[in-house]
């Protein structure tokens, strides 16, 4: 038997104290992340009350993860009609939070309480509000693997890629050009696909590309719900809706998309351009402190209003625009809400855009009580635009003035209008919340069963922002201010 020296021995003593503190550091991070990996996150579904100071507010959040690590969500409003906001962008950092909801150019700011029951924080929409969100059930399980990649078709990705209405190239309040139309996408396959990247190429070049979250903020599932609309199931449909920025001093003549499908790439073929220019109109109405609410805009209401009439899916409303005036800075009315007198839209003079002819009316519907749910009548196909002027302003160009006060339409069909000319009354009818003009142009003389079509008002003023100021030829966008 041999005996180590002593310096062996201390050199071994040494390397099992090295050796002991090493498995006790492993152990240690081994239990961090234990402790971490129990610690639910982000992802979940939470409840918070928010107090505006003329009211609460009862919210609801849905967040999910995604295989590929992005955070996709929504905030519901529940006291108002279970109102959805798409969640635009989330940050995590430890237990910091950052929410967007560029929609209503909101965001949350909080941070994740040491066991994930909760998010305290502020609610920023103009004034900073308290905010907190409870979990309001369990974490969802951790994102499932992402399944084997299937062999490639040789034929290319199993989706067919339309453009049901040609876009054109129009230029908006704040001064860019820009194309709003949609892709629609159905999957061919007895599989899963997933869209991972889009690029939207022009005459000389890529014009824009979007992936991950963005990408997903951009995809509608028609009667599907789910968490991650990139993943398109087998025989299913979904429908991108793009909003372009092309160059001011001239649009592309034709489209091409590329698309990244389960790892495989297809460009499309060539999307003329719509021949014709946007029409240039006079304003529906005149005054100041008009606000074009759920005007032209990617998340706008209206924008994504894609409805199935006489067997086919079109948006009449794509760049449809409700104008309700302010009373006040912060209001639309003073007074009881519920009387529609209060509104200071109620009763302005709605004028004919153009020299024109009338090519429909609709009279005789009674007014609404202001409010999210309040109907005088069933809401039908007939009844939704409530009591409403339709004009044939020549060139395939149609406008509709919808929601007017029952008995204060002074036009017929057959009639022949002046621009300015008074035509009818502010109303609170139909499908309405409270008294304002929906206005929209179009390709045909229904309310909602033909494709909506951009515009230009030939002069109006912006007021504030960072686009303030007088316009000549343009279309106002989401939620601007104008004086006519």
């Amino acid at each position: 038997m041999t005996v180590p020296s002593p310096l062996a021995f201390r050199a071994a003593i040494c390397h099992g104290e090295a050796m002991h503190r090493a498995i006790l550091l492993l152990t240690a991070l081994a239990w961090a992340a234990l402790v971490f990996a129990q610690t639910p996150g982000l992802a979940g579904d939470w409840e918070g009350t928010l107090d505006t100071g003329a009211g609460k507010l009862r919210l609801a959040l849905h967040i999910t993860r995604t295989t590929d690590g992005i955070y996709l969500g929504k905030v519901v409003s529940l006291d108002q009609g279970n109102a959805e906001i798409p969640l635009g962008k989330a940050a995590v950092d430890g237990r910091k939070v950052q929410l967007e909801f560029p929609l209503v150019n909101g965001a949350f700011t909080g941070e994740l309480s040491a066991d994930g029951s909760a998010i305290a924080g502020t609610w920023s929409q103009g004034t900073p509000l308290a905010l907190t969100f409870r979990r309001s059930s369990a974490a969802p399980a951790g994102a499932k693997s992402t399944p084997p990649a299937l062999a490639a078709s040789p034929l290319g990705p199993p989706v067919d890629v339309r453009v049901p209405m040609p876009p054109t190239a129009f230029r908006g309040a704040d001064g860019q050009s820009r194309l709003i139309y949609e892709l629609h996408l159905t999957n061919f396959s007895a599989a899963d696909q997933t869209l991972a990247r889009l690029e939207v190429l022009g005459d000389s070049g890529p014009l824009a590309s979007y992936e991950g979250a963005e990408l997903a903020g951009l995809l509608a599932r028609p009667g599907v719900k789910t968490d991650d609309p990139r993943t398109i199931g087998a025989g299913l449909h979904a429908v991108v809706y793009l909003d372009v920025p092309v160059p001011v001093s001239g649009a592309p003549r034709v489209l091409r998309h590329k698309l990244t499908v389960s790892g495989a790439t297809v460009e499309t073929a060539p999307v003329p351009l719509r021949a014709a220019a946007p029409i240039a109109i006079g304003p529906p109405l005149r005054g100041e402190s008009w606000l074009a609410a759920n005007g032209p805009g990617n998340r706008s209401p209206h924008r994504r209003a894609l409805i199935p009439i006489a067997g086919r899916a079109v948006i009449a409303q794509r760049f449809a625009i409700d104008w309700v005036q302010m009373k006040t800075p912060g209001a639309t009315f003073a007074g009881d809400a519920k009387d529609n007198r209060n509104y200071k839209a109620y009763g302005s003079e709605v004028l004919a855009v153009a020299d024109a002819t009338v090519a429909a009316i609709q009279d005789g519907i009674p007014e609404n009580i202001p409010g999210l749910n309040s109907r005088a009548v069933p809401i039908t196909l007939e009844t939704i635009a409530g009591n409403h002027i339709i004009l044939d302003l020549g060139g395939g160009n149609y406008c509709m003035y919808a929601h007017l006060q029952p008995g204060s339409l002074r036009v017929k069909p057959g009639d022949r209008v002046k621009r300015g000319q008074v035509i009818g009354l502010v109303g609170n009818t139909g499908n309405s919340t409270e008294p304002h003009l929906h206005f929209q142009v179009m390709d045909g003389p229904t309310p909602l069963g033909n494709e909506g079509l951009p515009y230009y008002i030939d002069s109006f003023e912006v007021l504030g922002g960072p686009n303030a100021g007088k316009k000549e030829n343009a279309l106002p966008m989401q939620n601007i201010l104008v004086k006519f």
